[in-house]
């Protein structure tokens, strides 16, 4: 049968139609159906651990210049987060935002755990595939998520500010030298210390329990935003010690990442992005 070119005004239709289906479907999602159950967990092993990372290493080598350019915005904004901070004088908010990219860490890897499941199926990957995310039919599921650890990352700036100043405080230093001097030479810098860090692993706590599987488990099947983040807290609850070894990774090499003016994120946010999708196969049966 001969093709025959539509009239602009049907075109438009049926691309409009089909847009809204899709948005539909993105926000029935986000509840999911009545029928979702949550899926079988698994045992890992710290064994497990070590292997995600050689295969997310594998996946980063293999794609490498996509997934750079792909996570590029990463250190880019942290930069730009410096450079607030800098300017507004918000020196003791400086170290609570490096800690917080921890928090927001699974928003900025959604789309690496695509290329990983496009390389999974056999496909090639190309940087492109990270954008069929929004093409998700769970992306309305996957942005609530996302502005969930964004809230918590503000909540967790707040608490900080406050700590800040119930110690150190309410004074702003005069600069970043005198901040450390005061930080590391008195009393109150240690307690501020001692105290952020502990309400700080809460929040990292928190942050790990729902997003451990949670956005690559909506990516790769048909369920709801509730029933993704009871099977991340059922991961979590099931391998408490070595999910809690992978948080302690995670933070380790984003600290170490973050040491040379955040660019060794280029290479980190990648793998740790693509181990993860391997970690949510082993973690979900």
């Amino acid at each position: 049968m001969a093709k025959t070119i539509g009239n602009p005004i049907s075109w438009t239709a049926r691309n409009l139609g089909a847009t809204s289906d899709h948005i539909v479907e993105s926000v029935t999602r986000i509840g999911g159906a009545e029928t979702d159950k949550p899926p079988t967990v698994l045992t890992l092993t710290r064994q497990d651990l070590f292997a995600c990372l050689k295969a997310g290493y594998d996946d980063f080598l293999e794609t490498r210049a996509d997934a750079i350019f792909v996570i590029l915005v990463y250190p880019i904004a942290g930069l730009l987060m410096f450079g607030i901070g800098l300017n507004r004088n918000l020196v003791p908010l400086l170290a609570p935002l490096v800690a917080g990219f921890a928090l927001v860490g699974p928003v900025a890897a959604v789309g690496l755990y695509e290329i990983s499941r496009k390389r999974e199926q056999g496909g090639d990957a190309h940087w492109l595939d990270a954008l069929g995310v929004f093409r998700s039919p769970s992306f309305g599921a996957i942005a609530a998520l996302g502005l969930y650890l964004v809230l918590l990352l503000l909540v967790w700036l707040m608490v900080a500010q406050s700590i800040y100043a119930q110690t150190l405080g309410p004074d702003l230093p005069t600069s970043v030298g005198a901040f450390a001097a005061q930080v590391f030479t008195t009393g109150a810098g240690w307690t501020m210390i001692l105290f952020g860090s502990a309400v700080g692993f809460l929040f990292a706590l928190i942050a790990l329990a729902v997003s451990v599987v949670s956005f690559p488990l909506l990516l790769d099947r048909k369920v709801g935003l509730p029933v993704a983040v009871v099977t991340s807290v059922r991961v979590m609850r099931h391998n408490p010690g070595v999910i809690l070894t992978w948080g302690f990774i995670v933070a380790a090499l984003l600290v170490l990442g973050a040491i040379p003016m955040l660019l060794g994120l280029i290479v980190v946010m990648p793998v740790l992005g693509h181990a993860t999708w391997h970690l949510y196969r082993r973690a979900v049966a």
